[in-house]
């Protein structure tokens, strides 16, 4: 039988790297976890991810759209999901069906909700969000009483439950920001507010996953964790080392190597032109494939165990790299970014590289052309354990 086709490139998601995160951000916080899985959770495959997840222990599941939360429930998951992110119009009635906890903002959302009950016929789960001072969704301190009133109204009629009150934060990257301070306290007067109206929600979270790691006074009943679940840092600079495993590794095959004379330029608009002999490598991932073009010139790459940097643009299907004279043979292993472990460089090394941060680089890779593979470390490695054969030493399932 022929070995199955290496992949032009691949996205590697490692779900014992999720369940890994999530029971390490559990365990530092010491509240109900819920793991943010929109936007096809990350980069790293929603359903997959989800179900690491739940595994690991975390109660709530977190997405922006009615679509998201509803694939997650035909994939089969039954427990707590909040949605926060729909638009006039929208159907709540199959959301409030499958059980899921819709987000109100204002009171032409109750109104939607409340219309949705009523043909339904099943109360929804409901939570309300306060803008503490993101200037995003949520309801303005002003308007908030009045969405308050309405929603325990609607409460006591049996539309719904209130099951949870919440906010976001401005600035938790970045731990002296002033907003810090204000949005907690807009969100503890908020949640006053909602007390004294009657509400008893089951969870009230205002926390991210810089501030769940770096601001404990915010934690409450619930915290929201994204980027911190896949392993990368939302907070450079200012997180603790905890041990979190990025999960993701992008990786392609090196397609040519090539010599090339000093002063010869490279990529569209020669925008770097060689100095000296060297050889280049061809890696046939581009824009295209959703690598950053604002990183050409300054990412690097892993090959054969050394960083090999970027030169010219990156075009939409292919870059270039500099081999410094090396001549690693066509087909090589080419780690855009990883683990770091093994030195290739990390979805925080092209954040930086491209001036962004690193929820967009892993959120943009892939493009439909890359092959997603999930694989699971922890149950492989015990899968090879229990193939092994029997060499007399082992205690595996001793109980010694």
């Amino acid at each position: 039988m022929s070995p199955l086709p290496v992949p032009r490139a691949e996205l590697v998601v490692d779900l014992a790297a999720v369940r890994h995160n999530v029971r390490v951000l559990s365990e530092h916080c010491g509240v109900a976890m819920m793991t943010v899985v929109k936007a096809d959770g990350y980069g790293h495959g929603m359903v997959e991810v989800a179900r690491a997840a739940r595994e690991a222990g975390s109660t709530w599941l977190g997405v922006a759209t009615l679509d998201e939360a509803l694939a997650l429930r035909a994939a089969g998951d039954t427990g707590r999901v909040l949605c926060w992110l729909t638009a006039p119009g929208e159907d709540y009635v199959p959301a409030i069906a499958a059980g899921v906890d819709l987000t109100a903002y204002s009171l032409a959302e109750l109104a939607e909700v409340e219309a949705a009950v009523r043909r339904i016929g099943t109360p929804a789960r409901l939570q309300l969000k306060i803008d503490t001072g993101l200037s995003r969704g949520g309801a303005t301190p002003a308007d908030w009483p009045a969405l308050v009133e309405a929603a325990r109204a609607g409460e006591v009629a049996g539309h719904w439950r209130v099951t949870g009150i919440w906010s976001h934060l401005v600035a938790s990257d970045e731990p002296d920001h002033p907003a810090n301070d204000s949005q907690e306290r807009v969100f503890r007067e908020a949640l006053a507010v909602a007390e004294a109206a009657g509400l008893r929600p089951e969870v009230r979270h205002l926390a991210n996953s810089a501030a769940a790691v770096l601001r404990p006074s915010v934690r409450f009943d619930l915290v929201r964790c994204g980027l911190a679940s896949y392993g990368l840092d939302p907070a450079p600079g200012h997180l603790p080392d905890l041990g979190l495993v990025p999960a993701m590794t992008a990786r392609a095959t090196l397609a040519m190597v090539k010599d090339v004379e000093a002063g010869a330029g490279v990529s569209y608009g020669h925008t770097w032109v060689a100095d000296r002999a060297t050889t280049l490598g061809l890696v046939p991932v581009g824009y295209g494939d959703g690598v950053l073009r604002s990183a050409s010139g300054t990412a690097s790459v892993g090959i054969a165990g050394r960083q090999r940097p970027v030169r010219g643009r990156v075009c939409m299907d292919q870059l270039v790299v500099d081999l410094d004279g090396d001549r690693p043979e066509p087909g090589s292993e080419v780690v855009l970014f990883g683990t770091g472990r093994d030195g290739a460089p990390t979805a925080q090394d092209w954040a930086e590289a491209a001036g962004t941060i690193s929820y967009e680089v892993v959120t943009r890779i892939g493009g439909g052309r890359m092959v997603r593979t999930h694989v699971d470390s922890e149950r492989d490695a015990d899968a090879a354990l229990d193939a092994a054969p029997d060499s007399g030493s082992s205690t595996r399932g001793s109980g010694r």
